[in-house]
């Protein structure tokens, strides 16, 4: 568990992809705001971007990145086009998060040596950051995502893998990157009688996996108990608000 830093606003910078979106641009200032949390969300957003891509966007500099910023007064600005470099010197963040494609996120061989380039060059620009991995999630069981057949059209191997490669690419790596298990919360979400309704078109989350993921996000964040967090969601009942919680404040406590 991340200690809670003694400051006004949490900053986080997201060198993300769709998944980014997912998790951190839909409910995780609304959870910020029940608690009177102050936050400030930075993700770079490039669409199926893997660590490959991002090494390469960095390497050459490339203002590839639509820099989305979420805060207490404005749920969403959609700023200028950025590279990497541009926003790792031009702001101050508190943590900032890496995470792989999901196609490629089961996959070992797609992670070095991409994520250890990340790693030193976010190192060098922010170098009082706390570094984060965002685990990503196993497809929904019936997902017609064109990688899946990499793990044989099955959720379970999908999400088996992805915790190999958590294990060995990432617990195992000597920069000691915090992990915030999204993809746990979900998978452990399925697992109740809510069932597989945790992704709206077989890959990218429903409002329900919005919320599981920023309740992941918010407990890593401020190391509240997101169980106790007032906020509900309209689009969600209050029993799936409740599976939600128990399944991120489990993924975190794991």
């Amino acid at each position: 568990m991340l200690k809670l830093l003694l400051i006004l606003t949490i900053r986080v910078l997201c060198i993300g992809n769709s998944f980014s979106w997912d998790a951190v641009e839909h409910e995780l200032v609304p959870l910020c705001d029940a608690e009177n949390v102050q936050i400030e969300v930075h993700n770079l957003y490039y669409g199926g971007c893997s660590l490959q891509q991002h090494a390469e966007f960095l390497l050459r500099d490339t203002a590839a990145y639509s820099h989305r910023v979420c805060t207490n007064a404005e749920p969403r600005i959609v700023a200028d086009t950025i590279s990497l470099k541009q926003a790792l010197r031009n702001g101050t963040y508190d943590y900032i998060s890496l995470q792989q494609a999901s196609h490629d996120s089961g996959i070992k061989s797609t992670y070095e040596p991409w994520l250890s380039l990340l790693i030193d060059s976010v190192r060098a620009y922010q170098p009082t950051a706390q570094l984060c991995w965002m685990q990503t999630w196993a497809y929904s069981r019936d997902s017609n995502h064109p990688a899946f057949p990499r793990y044989h059209s099955d959720q379970q191997e999908m999400y088996d893998s992805i915790q190999s490669c958590l294990k060995s690419q990432i617990i195992n790596h000597k920069s000691q990157m915090h992990v915030v298990p999204c993809g746990t919360a979900i998978q452990l979400a399925r697992e109740t009688k809510l069932g597989d309704i945790f992704c709206r078109d077989g890959y990218h989350l429903s409002p329900i996996g919005w919320y599981t993921a920023a309740a992941v996000w918010y407990e890593i964040l401020t190391s509240k108990d997101v169980r106790t967090n007032r906020y509900q969601p309209e689009s969600l009942t209050e029993e799936q608000r409740k599976i939600a919680q128990k399944s991120a404040h489990r993924a975190v406590k794991k």
